[in-house]
């Protein structure tokens, strides 16, 4: 696979889309301020979809087109393939949604700093990094393919998708990989999420999120004393949940994310509600997880209802999954991951895999070889107001982005 990848890297075309990489700096930078101005909420991504249109069109993709859900998908076909023929396809995506709710100020700052790599400009804003340097990372490689006019053996589809973020549970990749007539075709999958160079999310964790609501006759703390309490029984139950034993390995994790009910000091809540969240890199962890939120919540409310006084009404719950991530791995013999390995040795990069929670998890439990990488620079404050980016050694991974591209592309023909 080094041999493949060294003669890749010594095509007159590949030189000529590392040139059109190296000569555009500020046309990327230019792009990321732009679309991390876009406001993105979960479940709240057409206007950045609308942008993603257009510069995919700018890039020379063709077929261009949104999807139901919001996902907008562009393609380099191969001269004797498009998307409507049936032999295998190669896939690079950018999830295109935020963590900042609508509403969120996104003012993009740029300014020239200097630092131990050398100076590089700085882009202050809300999504930044996270996934600003993925989404535009994803653009640099479509216009560079495109304006050197690549003849490529089998088609490469640019996908910019929604829904990676929080509630939105993978719910743009799941959407392509139930919905879109490329999904049996996907020979590969290269997911670009954020800064870096030189690591690569290989293991997907797993993780579970519910919803549990518990319900009740409320009333007056006084008058109405004696009916059962829903915040009361919601407590018992996650104070049962905070003591199940976790394995390190399986590494596996539990977290009470929120809390919240009644309406003063002097009512008995008619609701309460709480997020959990369960995450593992094993799939039976989070069942036996699962199972025991569901235990401690009916044991909570049944004793609430056996202490309270039946002619004053009972408790109620109902528990609702608002987030599946299957956990996953991509095998060591796996071609992506030789290929990414020859690409890394030609390059003089070091290959650091790690486990982590992406778009990639959805096709690796689909059995489709796919990883997560960053789209190269630095980044900090990641989900907060205060998420940066520099723009340091995005050339390199650029290069290492396009040869991965590349060579799987050259892979899925021979395969």
């Amino acid at each position: 696979m080094f041999a493949r990848v060294t003669a890749l890297a010594a095509e007159r075309f590949v030189h000529a889309a590392f040139a059109w990489i190296h000569a555009n700096p500020k046309t990327i930078l230019d792009w990321q301020a732009e679309v991390s101005s876009i406001p993105a909420p979960p479940f709240g991504e057409k206007a950045r979809s609308e942008w993603m249109v257009e510069r995919f069109r700018e890039a020379g993709l063709e077929q261009v087109e949104t999807d139901t859900v919001g996902n907008v998908l562009g393609f380099l076909p191969a001269p004797h393939l498009n998307a409507e023929s049936t032999g295998p396809v190669v896939v690079i995506s950018a999830h295109l949604d935020t963590v900042f709710p609508a509403g969120t100020v996104l003012r993009p700052v740029v300014r020239r700093v200097n630092g131990p790599g050398g100076s590089a400009d700085r882009l202050e804003v809300p999504g930044a990094s996270d996934n600003g340097a993925g989404i535009v990372g994803m653009l640099a490689i479509a216009y560079a393919l495109a304006a050197v006019g690549a003849q490529l053996p089998v088609p490469l589809v640019f996908l910019g998708n929604v829904g990676e973020e929080g509630e939105g549970d993978l719910r743009g990749v799941r959407h392509f990989y139930a919905q879109s007539r490329l999904a049996g075709r996907v020979a590969a999958h290269i997911v670009l999420d954020g800064a870096g160079c030189d690591g690569a999310v290989t293991q997907a964790l797993g993780s579970r999120r519910f919803r549990v609501t518990v319900k009740g006759p409320g009333g007056h703390s006084f008058t109405d004393a004696g009916r059962p309490n829903p915040i009361a029984a919601l407590a018992s139950a996650l104070a049962e949940v905070s003591e199940l034993r976790l394995p390190h390995e399986p590494r596996t994790t539990l977290n009470l994310g929120t809390i919240h009910g009644g309406t003063s000091v002097n009512s008995i809540p008619e609701s309460a509600a709480a997020a959990v969240d369960f995450r593992s890199t094993s799939s039976e962890e989070l069942v036996r997880l699962e199972v025991a939120l569901y235990r401690a919540v009916e044991d909570a409310v049944e004793r609430a209802n056996t202490r309270a006084e039946k002619a004053r009404g009972e408790l109620g719950f109902e528990i609702e999954r608002i987030g599946n991530r299957p956990a996953a791995r991509l095998p060591e013999e796996s071609a992506l991951l030789v290929t990414l390995r020859a690409v890394d040795r030609h390059l003089g990069l070091a290959t650091s895999l790690r486990l982590g929670s992406t778009d990639a998890n959805l096709p690796l439990s689909r059995g489709v070889p796919a990883l997560s990488m960053g789209a190269g620079g630095d980044g900090g404050g990641a989900h907060t107001l205060a998420e940066w980016y520099e723009d340091r050694n995005r050339e390199i991974a650029l290069r290492r982005i396009l040869l991965l591209a590349l060579a799987m592309v050259e892979w899925a023909s021979e395969d």
